[in-house]
């Protein structure tokens, strides 16, 4: 007998650093609009959060005060596992980057590479990649490798090598593909990379910018993956309709799951995945 599909994690990416509030009103970049948002990414499947924060005047911002009160609200609103971005916005200095985690989230962004972003260049570079892993594994926060191109994969390999397992012993990665620079928003791109995860990977998900979502997502089902959405990734539903919430991005991916006979996965399901202490 076949064993049963295994229960599929969708993680919400709500906000970004790149859209503007201007240009996107719906948008959550208040306290407010993120915690209900999170509420109803939670009740539609979601079962974690991937988390940029804006100031006032809705500008990316690494604010340590601002990450810490979003990571208790969230806490108190919703029972998603958060994942703070170490990333922030890719004119954000390294030193304020490694600061996130002083706000203590479940989880952290962690990217195993520089890469060409649009007209911009997201800085990762190697003595950076290592200082925030181990800074992750002495504050106990379990980081998720982003991998924006196939050499990420090998520098995966060469960072476990030399530092170990993450805290809480799982490897959880996220192919980030359709970036301009980065690796193509492909099912072939998506089947190579996979192919070429290092042994310790105990689970992987994938993520499409743009008009990659559709391809990426049926790609990553087909071969058993996770999934990653929300505005920060896309603002359409379909060609030229604008997303109306990140609910509606989190709905589509589970009735696509369900499609796969892929169940949304339960936070506390989600802990156990990622090797996260019960909430």
């Amino acid at each position: 007998m076949r064993p049963m599909p295994e229960p599929l994690l969708v993680t919400v990416a709500p906000t970004g650093a790149e859209t503007t509030k201007e240009d996107c009103p719906q948008l959550p970049t208040t306290l407010e609009e993120l915690v209900s948002t999170a509420r109803a990414c939670e009740a539609a499947g979601a079962a974690m959060v991937h988390v940029h924060i804006r100031d006032g005047e809705h500008r990316p911002t690494l604010d340590l005060g601002r990450l810490t009160e979003t990571v208790a609200a969230l806490r108190e609103g919703t029972d998603l596992v958060v994942q703070l971005s170490t990333g922030g916005s890719v004119h954000d200095p390294l030193d304020k980057r490694l600061k996130v985690l002083d706000a203590a989230p479940d989880s952290c962004s962690l990217t195993m590479g520089t890469t060409n972003f649009g007209d911009d260049v997201f800085s990762n570079p190697w003595p950076f990649i290592c200082e925030l892993y181990q800074l992750s594994q002495e504050r106990q926060v379990v980081p998720e490798f982003e991998l924006f191109d196939l050499g990420h994969v090998t520098s995966l390999q060469r960072l476990l090598d030399r530092y170990g397992l993450p805290y809480g012993g799982k490897v959880h990665v996220d192919f980030v593909m359709g970036v301009p620079g980065g690796m193509p928003g492909t099912a072939a791109a998506l089947v190579a990379g996979v192919a070429a995860l290092p042994e310790p990977v105990t689970s992987w998900s994938a993520t499409g910018i743009g008009r990659t979502t559709l391809p990426v997502m049926l790609a990553s089902l087909a071969q058993g993956g996770h999934l990653r959405v929300g505005m920060e990734d896309v603002l359409t539903i379909s060609k030229g309709v604008p997303v109306d919430s990140n609910a509606q991005l989190v709905e589509r991916a589970v009735d696509a799951g369900r499609l796969a006979q892929r169940t949304p996965m339960t936070t506390s399901d989600a802990r156990a995945l990622l090797g996260l202490a019960a909430a």
